[in-house]
């Protein structure tokens, strides 16, 4: 089929901007690390980081870490360090690859960044159960390991409308964590420090979803594989200057490819929906195999989890509590199934891909009808990849492919 074409990933310029501030980043927090100049936070990805970073907490992201050993192809090697401790092959291989690697002590940040030779050691752990369970008993391994406090905000799930009730219970969860928070870190809790670094994220999401929405255009100028990359800004540097710089040049660039109509894939003929996890380990493959099929897969739930339109500097508490509490993953399925049917009408797509990650069920939303759901409301096709975002034990390359081409020859006989 049409995967013997060329099949080169065009490459964003920005890339190289972002590589050298995601650098940077690593490094200062290593530095901190070493030198105790800043105190060290442990932050799930929708967790109050703005919070923590108001406190002047260097934070560093687990999952960024677990999606690393992901995409450097590291994770199989530490899972089942983990299920020999004993951690079950069924939960989170986010989890359970990065705490293995934890005990063999190897990180891909040594090879990627010479001079740093491990984590930083965290002073707090952080979590927001919003994601899932999983991130709570992720961080409470290294409470237990290290010896360091953890707190964090338990949210709601199964969320049709996020209600004013909801909103008040997790904003005073947030405030909750402020005096032990101020106490490691040796700094007072400023309301103006607060309210200005929210004022940074929301730049910071504001000029994400622009990014995300170029692919409005036709052909779109980003994949859905280019932004699970071109996100790592917008996961560990948002409530920064830094991020919003990079977004600017990179929405910049993005526009410019929209005026001069360059698209992501050349002869961009369908255009398609990823619904879940990525498939850390085969990102390249992935993208290389869709534009040999000249399809463009340009939209996502996943990528979307960093769009926080509540964020209001005037009223940080509530409109925290409201972002971090609105995000597709805690919402109910009825909620679920409008929000892709809006998202596929907008963006004019012509089918939906579900990843059904084994280890991630939160984030797996084809286990209960949905995809039948959407096919039967939206009169346009579904395909279900059995996959894993970290365990490749979990994925076949073959079954995959061939899953994939089947389907494109489904749109086309459409």
């Amino acid at each position: 089929m049409g995967s013997e074409k060329n099949a080169s990933i065009k490459r964003i310029q920005a890339t190289g901007q972002m590589k050298k501030i995601m650098a940077d980043y690593f490094y200062q927090l290593d530095e901190a690390a070493r030198s105790g100049s800043s105190k060290i936070a442990w932050c799930t990805s929708v967790g109050p980081a703005e919070l923590l970073l108001s406190l002047g907490f260097q934070v560093y992201y687990p999952e960024n870490h677990g999606a690393m050993l992901g995409a450097t192809r590291q994770a199989n090697d530490y899972i089942p360090v983990a299920n020999a401790i004993g951690y079950s092959p069924d939960i989170c291989s986010y989890l359970t690859s990065d705490i293995g690697a934890y005990i063999k002590q190897e990180t891909p940040l040594t090879r990627a960044y010479p001079g740093i030779e491990g984590l930083p050691r965290p002073d707090v752990l952080v979590f927001n159960t919003n994601q899932c369970r999983d991130v709570q008993d992720w961080l409470g391994w290294y409470a237990r390991e290290l010896q360091v406090p953890i707190m964090g905000v338990s949210t709601f799930r199964n969320i049709g409308d996020v209600t004013d009730l909801a909103v008040t219970n997790i904003a005073g969860q947030i405030r909750e964590l402020i005096p032990e928070l101020e106490q490691i870190s040796g700094n007072r809790f400023d309301l103006d420090r607060f309210r200005e670094v929210m004022a940074l994220s929301g730049r910071c999401t504001e000029l994400w979803k622009q990014v995300l929405e170029t692919n409005l255009a036709k052909p779109a100028p980003m994949s859905f594989f280019d932004a699970t990359i071109q996100m790592g800004p917008a996961v560990v540097l948002r409530g920064s200057e830094t991020a919003i710089a990079y977004y600017e040049t990179l929405l910049a660039e993005l526009k410019t490819r929209v005026s001069e109509g360059i698209g992501a894939v050349d002869n961009e003929r369908f255009r398609l929906y990823w619904e879940g996890m990525p498939v850390w380990g085969k990102l390249r493959d992935l993208s290389e195999l869709f534009i040999g099929l000249d399809t463009a897969v340009i939209a996502s739930t996943y990528c979307n989890s960093w769009i926080f339109d509540a964020f209001d500097p005037e009223d940080p508490f509530n409109s925290m509590a409201r972002a971090y509490t609105e995000i597709f993953i805690v919402r109910d399925e009825a909620f679920k199934q409008r929000y892709i049917e809006d998202i596929v009408s907008r963006f004019g797509l012509h089918g939906l891909i579900f990843h059904d990650s084994k280890t991630c069920p939160n984030n797996s939303n084809n286990r209960y009808c949905l995809p039948e759901r959407l096919e039967e409301s939206l009169q346009i096709p579904t395909l279900t990849i059995n996959g894993d975002l970290n365990d490749m034990r979990c994925y076949s390359d073959e079954q995959a492919k061939t899953n994939i081409e089947a389907f494109i020859e489904q749109l086309e006989s459409r």
